[in-house]
């Protein structure tokens, strides 16, 4: 009964942002909102279901709900306007949702951001947070450092030193950093055992590749 009505949530929430959310923003739509949920799902199931399944799938639908471009300098204030928002659409659209649910949804997208620095609190805050870093790790997340890249204009890496290992690696400038400066850091970061275990699994797949393309990059091929 319980799966019946987190189902019927979720449908609905699919349908809000189809009809109302438009972004261009390939690396935080309704695709984004969907493997997060999926990922939170897995993470809570291997945890013994720690966290409560209607706060996790409302977070995990619009946490990213306000997502400002990576080089605004107020991009730190995301996940609390997203919090903000997603907690008038609580009260003002999706009408019968459960009000004593509502601050714990506020709490765990407030707390999901890597750089808005709020420590999560409860169990749906730290499942959301360790689901949305699966997205920035694995397949996903090359695929989401070079989206943005992109995006920003910046370039792949240091021709003269690709790995950074004689520069201070600046990922503002070139998206190979990113990898030095934040995405191997996620694993020690995650609050939950799965996390850390799916983070450590999906390092490993971005390292072998950074090996790779050091190869390619070095004229290395074959044997």
């Amino acid at each position: 009964m319980q799966d019946q009505a987190i189902t019927g949530w979720e449908t609905r929430f699919i349908n809000y942002h189809k009809e109302n959310t438009h972004t261009k923003d390939g690396s935080h739509d309704l695709g984004h909102f969907q493997r997060v949920w999926k990922a939170a799902q897995y993470i809570n199931q291997e945890e013994g279901g720690i966290a409560d399944p209607l706060i996790l799938l409302t977070a995990a639908y619009f946490h990213d709900l306000v997502s400002l471009p990576k080089n605004s300098p107020e991009r730190s204030t995301s996940s609390r306007l997203s919090a903000e928002r997603t907690v008038a659409l609580l009260k003002e659209v999706f009408t019968d949702f459960p009000p004593e649910k509502i601050e714990n949804v506020r709490h765990a997208i407030h707390a999901h951001s890597f750089s808005a620095q709020v420590a999560p609190l409860t169990s749906e805050a730290k499942i959301l947070q360790d689901a949305d870093r699966m997205e920035a790790l694995g397949a996903i997340g090359l695929a989401r450092v070079f989206y943005t890249a992109g995006q920003l204009s910046q370039r792949l890496f240091d021709a003269e030193d690709p790995l950074a290992l004689a520069r201070e690696p600046n990922d503002s400038q070139y998206s190979l950093d990113h990898f030095q400066l934040k995405l191997f850091k996620l694993p020690a970061l995650m609050n939950t055992a799965t996390g850390k275990r799916l983070a450590d699994e999906k390092v490993a797949y971005l390292r072998q590749y950074l090996g790779m393309i050091e190869g390619e990059i070095k004229g290395k091929y074959g044997g």
